[in-house]
């Protein structure tokens, strides 16, 4: 358990909170590409507990700037897109896309005013479908070179679903390997071939049986933790014999993104970026080192859950979660259909808005989240005395992988199984990923 003051450290993300100072340090996720619509690319954005509005302008370049117009403060999400700029709709004051003030109409002729306004704005690049932003001081740190960034963009697929509490609960249960053998279980596994785009459908690697099965019937898993450059390397064992052992290596990135297999060719880095203390979105970006994503497909599936334009889902709160009793003793252990990220959602959701540490009791299984909240008070501790972190945000391009994969290999030798499989799937990869054998 921890003290109130202490949870209240780790959770909230404002601009003047301590963890929020930190989280400013490292590149966010701020909207989708798709968010923009062509005809009219701008859109209102809130992210860290701050309101802004990120926009593409006439000349394809991206901007984020604060929401308040800085003469009387109108919503500059209501604004015309016009003249190299983005154009107040009250008073038609002009912006570019770094935030610099390019005229005010209706001052004097030959009026310099409008020099002297700048508006806060901050950088934003985009890769693979997700429109970063650095809202941090100073210099932006160079962009990772992780898997989902330097794939081509046919082998990926961007998209992000609303979670209604806060963004650290939403991310443990993503280093929380125990769950998945009870909150994801079925009862009956589906047909892996039918797999494609959904989490724990496929078989595992270098087998014919189903990742379901698997996390079904073998519920003790052993979990070993290790710190890493990127932030946490979470390895899962589960013994099937002497011969085999399920070998399953996942990925805590800091500050707040995992990385995890969703089968032999196909991985999930997904960021759970806050919006508040009391809201997230997760944003994910699936990899593929195999055929090209069926990016028609695994946006058919998740519309199948998520509502346009916030990307919320048609199961929550205040539905149940479309609970079903006959369900849940027959087909699923949750009763709430078969879609793991509405199981998810309800988990975290289920804590409160902000879960109260103080009450809880951790376990064994637990490691992970225990050591990523030391890694969390860690960073923030070496942040206000000035020191270099944990996990630098100016590792850049040393910053690569992470490796990732769920596979049956030998109970002896599983530590070098999994290496071995990860360089096969580069060396086979249309697309070539680089070899990471020295970043590990």
């Amino acid at each position: 358990m921890m003290s109130q003051e202490q949870n209240d450290l780790i959770t909230r993300v404002g601009p003047k909170t301590p963890c929020g100072k930190l989280m400013r340090m490292y590149w966010q996720p701020a909207a989708l590409v798709e968010e923009l619509d062509p005809r009219r690319p701008i859109k209102a954005v809130r992210l860290l507990g701050e309101d802004f509005v990120i926009f593409r302008d006439d000349k394809g370049r991206y901007g984020l700037m604060d929401r308040d117009c800085p003469h009387r403060g109108a919503d500059l999400a209501f604004g015309r897109l016009e003249d190299g700029g983005l154009r107040c709709s009250f008073h038609g004051w002009l912006f570019d896309h770094a935030g610099q003030c390019l005229e005010t109409p209706a001052e004097p002729e030959g009026s310099t005013f409008c020099q002297r306004i700048r508006q806060r704005a901050f950088p934003v690049v985009e890769r693979n479908g997700i429109l970063w932003a650095y809202l941090g001081e100073g210099e932006a740190p160079a962009f990772p070179a992780f898997d989902c960034f330097v794939a081509p963009d046919a082998y990926t697929f961007a998209f992000k679903g609303l979670i209604e509490c806060n963004w650290l609960q939403a991310l443990e249960v993503g280093i929380d390997p125990a769950h998945a053998s009870f909150l994801h279980r079925f009862f009956e596994d589906e047909d892996p071939s039918g797999g494609y785009g959904k989490q724990f459908r496929a078989v595992s690697a270098d087998s014919d049986i189903p990742m379901t099965k698997i996390m079904r019937e073998y519920d003790r898993p052993q979990i070993d933790v290790e710190q890493t450059d990127w932030g946490l390397r979470l390895t899962t064992l589960r013994k099937i014999d002497e011969q085999k052992t399920h070998v399953r290596i996942t990925n805590q990135v800091f500050p707040h993104a995992i990385v995890i297999p969703m089968s032999a060719e196909m991985v999930i880095t997904q960021w759970h970026m806050p919006v508040d203390d009391e809201n997230c979105y997760w944003f994910a970006i699936f990899t593929s080192f195999g055929r090209k994503v069926d990016k028609a497909q695994m946006r058919a599936q998740r519309l199948e859950l998520y509502e346009l334009p916030h990307y919320r889902s048609r199961r929550n709160r205040s539905n149940d979660y479309g609970f079903d009793p006959h369900e849940q003793e027959t087909e699923t252990y949750t009763g709430m259909g078969h879609d793991i990220n509405v199981h998810d959602q309800w988990a975290v959701e289920s804590q409160g808005r902000i879960q109260d540490r103080t009450r809880e009791h951790l376990g064994q299984s637990d490691k992970a989240i225990i050591a990523y909240r030391r890694l969390l008070r860690a960073s923030i501790e070496k942040m206000e005395r000035g020191e270099k972190l944990p996990v630098d945000p100016n590792g850049g391009n040393a910053l690569q992988g992470p490796i990732t994969l769920d596979g049956l290999g030998p109970t002896t030798g599983w530590e070098r199984y999994w290496r071995e499989m990860d360089r096969r799937r580069r060396v086979a990869a249309p697309w070539s990923p680089p070899m990471i054998e020295a970043a590990e």
